[in-house]
């Protein structure tokens, strides 16, 4: 299944059938990593989404990008992890209009096996990161 808008290139999701989901806990351990032929620049994107719909149209994602997390240039650090919401929050959109609010830093090496845990209540989100025990990017108005 592909999801319109996010993000470049392969888009791909798998749908739990029979799921409810809409305040709790989901956890995961995830890796990534660009493939063989990819260039210098290639990225990849790895994530957990939760809200969604079964065909994918409305879907909230928090997801990591582990060949940023020890990049040489911050600001690629800096976008790391990420939150969006399709259809009408894709990454551009909130980047550009709340920089820095739904981005943050977070330490990830590429092909290596990444815990995720995302607890959601309400319109609030946390996404926490190998164990750590403060959240990596805090979302306080789900879309």
């Amino acid at each position: 299944m592909k999801i319109k808008g996010e993000p470049e290139g392969d888009k791909t999701v798998a749908i739990l059938k029979n799921t409810n989901f809409y305040n709790g806990t989901i956890e995961a351990t995830v890796s990534g990593q660009p493939l063989a032929n990819a260039g210098e620049k290639a990225r990849e994107f790895v994530g957990i989404a939760f809200r969604a719909a079964s065909d994918a149209s409305k879907i909230e994602v928090f997801y990591v990008r582990p060949t940023n997390g020890r990049a040489n240039d911050q600001l690629r650090r800096n976008y790391s992890s990420q939150y969006i919401s399709i259809p009408g929050y894709p990454w551009e959109k909130l980047r550009k209009e709340t920089p820095g609010e739904y981005e943050a830093y977070v330490d990830l090496v590429p092909a290596e096996w990444t815990g995720i845990k995302i607890v959601v209540k309400d319109e609030t989100a946390r996404l926490y990161v190998n164990d750590a025990s403060q959240p990596t990017l805090i979302v306080n108005d789900l879309k």
